[in-house]
């Protein structure tokens, strides 16, 4: 499939790739290289100019409405830009992972009380912040934010989780961490699929089987992560020529 954004050239170019139902799969790259529109090809936000996408077995670009809640329910993502409500408390943030299971009036007593409180708990001990339950979002660090938006999306308990560069703003060790958490969320359902976009190749390597490595909006390689070598790696992330870039595929 292809994609493009107002005529531009493409953000994605010709892109065939299949991903299984329980596969752990990072998308490595250069800045540009069609990463993050993967991610929104996946939940269904973007649709390909070109081609068609299936998303747990459905053609993105054929979902009617009552597909398209399902899709929501079964699918979800963790964006780089966090998409929290700020003003909120931590609660009912992850809380909202849920939103999609829920009528109207539970969705609307939620924002009021979360009444999963203990569940609510557990998951944000996994990313390693039980204590910022009741605090408001936008009181929290970057990092700590960022563990918000992986905790509402572990909460939401879906068949594909995405992440879109989740530990951009972590260090070394925070962002071992979290990977940790993610996998280890995805492998609790062995039929669950997690796909992530990761800038830190050899990060990616130490946590996903599969590693599949773009550059331009194309597809260089598509490999288990024990087969991609340093020298793969070198000429993936190679700066090239000034007259050869694309422009921005992200």
């Amino acid at each position: 499939m292809t994609v493009r954004y107002n005529g531009d050239k493409p953000a994605v170019d010709s892109l065939s790739l299949d991903i299984g139902a329980g596969e752990r799969v990072a998308l490595v790259g250069p800045s540009g290289a069609g990463k993050t529109t993967i991610i929104g090809l996946a939940n269904g936000t973007v649709l390909p100019t070109s081609g068609s996408v299936e998303i747990l077995g459905i053609e993105s670009s054929r979902i009617d409405q009552k597909q398209y809640r399902e899709v929501r329910r079964k699918v979800a993502t963790v964006h780089q830009d966090f998409a929290l409500v700020p003003s909120l408390r931590v609660a009912h943030n992850v809380a909202a992972g849920r939103l999609g299971y829920w009528s109207f009036p539970r969705a609307l007593r939620s924002l009021v009380r979360p009444t999963n409180r203990l569940e609510l708990l557990a998951v944000l001990d996994r990313v390693g912040i039980p204590e910022k339950l009741w605090e408001r979002t936008d009181s929290l660090s970057g990092g700590q934010q960022q563990r918000v938006a992986i905790a509402r999306a572990l909460f939401q308990d879906p068949d594909l989780l995405l992440a879109d560069e989740p530990v951009s703003s972590l260090d070394p060790a925070r962002s071992k961490a979290i990977l940790d958490v993610l996998v280890e969320a995805a492998d609790a359902d062995h039929d669950r699929t997690l796909i992530a976009s990761i800038h830190d190749a050899p990060l990616a390597q130490s946590h996903f089987g599969r590693i599949v490595g773009l550059q331009n909006g194309r597809l260089v390689f598509d490999l288990p992560a024990a087969k991609v070598d340093a020298d793969r790696l070198d000429s993936l992330y190679a700066i090239e020529p000034k007259e050869q870039r694309q422009g921005p595929a992200e």
